[in-house]
């Protein structure tokens, strides 16, 4: 990975020229501060060092492979250990493979951390259609191809006939229906996010109806940005292409808002962690081929079961539920940070999957692997352990 100079010289004068809104003193209130992204701005043209984030990513091992004529990027770097398990692990938005990458080391070599090299992974880190270094979708029609192309991935090109996925986000709606529709090569599956079940709202308990009436009122307060992007991808698109203020505006407000960082965005992530993954939208030009990835699953559009939605492909998460009567099968974990919010209840858990396990995580948030690594690495140790034999 080598970002040609004339992307970066352009980058600069955009920075430079950048054209502020008003600001009415409403702090974070009304989405992103504006004093606050004047100053990450400021950072960003006078001190920002891409080439260090560049150098740091390709530590990396990175490949491409052409698979059902779709050019995926990816990490992969083979165990350290006795016989290590092979681990897919797949990033959500607004993050990169950069997020996951980060847990590459403790993952693939344990012994260097102090823990058990018995515990060690061959990890491939995919970036999804459409972000990042692979390809963007030239069509409708990815998302419902994403599990195939997972385990074409997987088993064709790096030769694992049977291996372990983690996901959060998307990754984990993935992760989810390559459990779902491909669990002849899933061991087991990790999550920060679940399935949703196929329920008629008549036989919803008075838990799981309050559940359901807290995620109305959380889309309502939260969910502006999905629905947008779900609706109107190609309009947004235009002003996150052109503004590198206006992408980052966009994206760090997210990560401020779901990290566990009690409304202090650096308490969690540093100016570099943010701009870096600012960066890969950027130099790729991948923020509208990334959103409309919301378009493709009809994400965040169905906060009541009772919501009618567009026809998505099953398993894709909150916004479409899993085929009347079908369970994910294989062994599976939820690891859920979520800090200031509810899980669901057991019993909407167990109508999407045959074998949960439910963790609600002591701290973290939506970036577990940037916020928590070491609490997320030794849950996917402690679970895996007993599924590798």
């Amino acid at each position: 990975m080598a970002v040609d100079d004339a992307v970066l010289d352009d980058l600069a004068i955009r920075l430079q020229r950048t054209r502020w809104p008003d600001d009415v003193g409403a702090g974070w209130a009304d989405g992103t501060d504006v004093a606050y992204l004047r100053e990450l701005v400021g950072y960003w043209r006078d001190r920002f060092d891409w080439r260090a984030a560049e150098q740091r990513l390709n530590r990396l091992p990175q490949f491409r492979a052409g698979i059902d004529g779709v050019g995926v990027h990816f990490v992969h770097e083979r165990g350290r250990g006795p016989d290590p398990l092979p681990l897919v692990l797949t990033h959500g938005w607004p993050s990169t493979f950069a997020e996951p990458g980060a847990l590459v080391p403790m993952l693939t070599d344990p012994a260097r951390f102090g823990a058990d090299p018995a515990d060690s992974f061959d990890v491939v880190v995919p970036s999804l259609p459409g972000f990042g270094f692979s390809d963007r979708p030239r069509g409708p029609g990815t998302a419902r191809r994403l599990p195939r192309l997972w385990v074409r991935l997987m088993s064709e090109v790096l030769g694992y006939r049977r291996f372990a996925a983690h996901g959060t986000d998307i990754g984990a709606f993935v992760t989810n229906r390559l459990a779902l529709e491909h669990p002849e090569h899933v061991v087991g599956v990790h999550v920060g996010h679940w399935a949703e079940p196929d329920v008629d709202t008549a036989e919803l308990t008075g838990q799981e109806r309050r559940f359901v009436e807290a995620r109305v009122r959380n889309a309502e307060a939260e969910g502006g940005y999905a629905h947008v992007q779900r609706t109107r991808p190609q309009s947004l698109a235009f002003g996150l292409t052109d503004s590198p203020a206006g992408l980052a505006g966009w994206i760090v407000e997210k990560w401020r808002s779901w990290g566990d960082c009690a409304g202090d965005v650096e308490r969690r992530f540093t100016k570099d962690d943010l701009l870096t993954t600012v960066m890969i939208y950027w130099v790729t030009g991948t923020i509208a081929s990334s959103v409309r990835l919301y378009k493709e699953w009809a994400l965040a559009s169905r906060p009541h079961p009772a919501c009618p939605v567009p026809p998505v492909p099953p398993g894709a998460g909150e916004s479409a539920p899993l085929p009347a009567g079908r369970r994910i099968e294989p062994p599976a974990r939820l690891a859920l940070f979520l800090p200031g919010g509810d899980p669901p209840p057991v019993s909407w858990i167990e109508r999407a999957y045959a074998r949960p396990q439910v963790a609600v995580m002591p701290r973290g948030g939506h970036f577990p692997a940037m916020e928590e690594p070491q609490l997320l690495v030794e849950d996917i140790r402690a679970f895996f352990r007993p599924l590798r034999h």
